[in-house]
């Protein structure tokens, strides 16, 4: 073929590459989705509309705790594990550039000197020779059928998957700071009832010391009434051990040592406040988890492609060119200029079915990556499901614990003024004291466990985040600069 005539045959084949992508385009495949929640939202809540009253940012304010707001904060600053996840992100978001980087041209100086000796031969003599050498190389790939291309998108998906997972961790340690606090602070209230009904007791062991010294009471009665006493202090005092991990684990949560963080003593009294629900499409949109699957699979769908571009030819453009002398005053004259130019096209004849091979590789990883979007998505929509029916029915139980507790208190008051009358045994009110803090616990236990199932459910709705933070790809770019 004419020099000519082969210039232009390359010129036009890569004036057509940047259009020719081999392999399947990605289309985000469809997720079991429900019209509406099963579950109704508890008394008082409202359905937001689509994006109206949604929790966005710093969803821990909605508490109105100063001290929980403070320590949340500290967990996307100091927190280990998300300052891990962080360090991931950095790392893919510069493999970006790597993979961008096999789209252009690459270039080498190399500059040498060499000095040689020839000995004395058949009568000729040897000598010292010098040798003064400046190449340099490019070479470049075209990418005709995409691969290079898929691979940049590729690395971006996975760049926005780990992301995502950042998103997805700093929520994770976010909500278990928030469930640990409460939990403290319940832990708080057991003590506080524990230590009221302590000193009760005591009092009601004075009473019966006095009634058996005026003759009117058993010392069985003592007995029961000093066991009542001793055993709500043992309680009292093993409640200690769940604070303390508690506070612990908060501390740790933030990044610091244990010894580090002491909370003082407080009481939960207000019920958890409503949180707003939109639509459940909306969910797909909110949560990090299902923003990091499916991102997965936009890089696995680029990955079919690259292999099946492994079936085509590689164009690989070459240049060398630079300056060779003897002498070091010609090392840069015109006749010192040495230059080639070549062009390679390379072709696999035979591979035994191994480009085949990874081509059904690709696409099992490809279904692997749909079937976990899609099972992401349906956990997603049981955990608020299942948050929601836990404060629905935590609701309701604290209604009827709050009752319970009034009876208790009033049954208790009968059998103490029965037993000042002389008309009941001590055991009645033993009885009756028992019934009434095991009602009073259960009301401290219930309003934790709301405090507790709200932050679960805000943790399910996808806390504050939304799919539109995740980095585009020019971002991606951009911040690995």
């Amino acid at each position: 073929m004419p020099r000519h005539s082969l210039n232009l045959a390359l010129l036009a084949l890569l004036l057509l590459c940047p259009g020719c992508m081999i392999g399947p385009n990605y289309k985000k495949p469809p997720a079991p989705v429900p019209q509406a929640f099963k579950e109704p939202p508890p008394e008082g809540w409202k359905e937001a509309q689509p994006n109206d009253g949604v929790i966005r940012g710093k969803w821990w304010e909605i508490y109105s705790d100063p001290r929980l707001n403070a320590l949340e904060e500290q967990v996307s600053i100091t927190n280990q594990n998300v300052l891990a996840a962080e360090a991931q992100f950095r790392a893919a978001r510069e493999s970006v550039r790597i993979a961008r980087a096999a789209l252009y041209p690459t270039a080498s100086v190399t500059p040498s000197f060499t000095r040689s000796h020839t000995p004395s031969s058949g009568g000729q003599r040897g000598g010292t020779n010098n040798l003064f050498a400046l190449t340099g190389d490019a070479g470049w790939t075209a990418d005709i059928w995409g691969n290079l291309r898929r691979s940049v998108h590729a690395s971006q998906a996975t760049a926005q998957a780990s992301y995502a997972d950042l998103e997805s961790a700093r929520l994770l340690y976010q909500a278990e700071l928030a469930q640990d606090y409460f939990e403290l602070h319940g832990s708080d209230g057991d003590i506080d009832l524990l230590e009221r009904t302590a000193k009760s007791y005591e009092e009601y062991l004075v009473l019966t010391q006095n009634r058996f010294k005026a003759g009117v009471a058993s010392g069985a009665d003592v007995a029961q009434a000093q066991t009542q006493v001793d055993t709500t202090r043992a309680d009292l005092i093993d409640l200690g051990v769940a604070r303390a991990q508690f506070e612990h684990a908060i501390a740790v949560l933030t990044g610091h040592p244990p010894s580090e963080l002491t909370l003082p003593r407080a009481l939960l009294h207000t019920p958890p406040p409503s949180i707003p629900l939109a639509l459940p499409s909306i969910l797909l949109e909110r949560r990090p988890d299902i923003a990091s699957a499916e991102r997965t699979m936009a890089s696995l769908n680029e990955q079919i492609g690259i292999a099946m571009a492994a079936f085509y030819p590689t164009l690989t453009l070459s240049a060398t060119g630079g300056f060779s002398s003897n002498s070091g005053t010609a090392w840069f004259s015109a006749p010192s200029r040495f230059w080639s130019l070549g062009a390679q096209l390379s072709e696999l004849v035979f591979d035994a079915g191994k480009r085949k091979a990874q081509i059904k590789v690709t696409e099992a990883q490809y279904d692997t990556a749909v079937a976990n979007y899609r099972q992401t998505v349906l956990t997603a929509f049981q955990q608020v499901e299942d948050d929601l029916a836990a404060l629905r029915i935590l609701a309701e139980e604290a209604i009827a614990v709050d009752r319970a507790v009034k009876a208790a208190q009033e049954s208790l008051d009968i059998s103490t003024y029965q037993y000042k009358a002389g008309t009941v045994a001590y055991l009645q009110v033993i009885t009756t004291q028992a019934a009434a803090l095991q009602e009073q616990r259960a009301a401290v236990d219930v309003l934790t466990r709301r405090m507790v199932s709200s932050v679960l459910l805000v943790q399910a709705l996808g806390g504050g985040w939304d799919r539109s933070n995740l980095p585009s790809p020019d971002e991606l770019t951009e911040g690995s600069r």
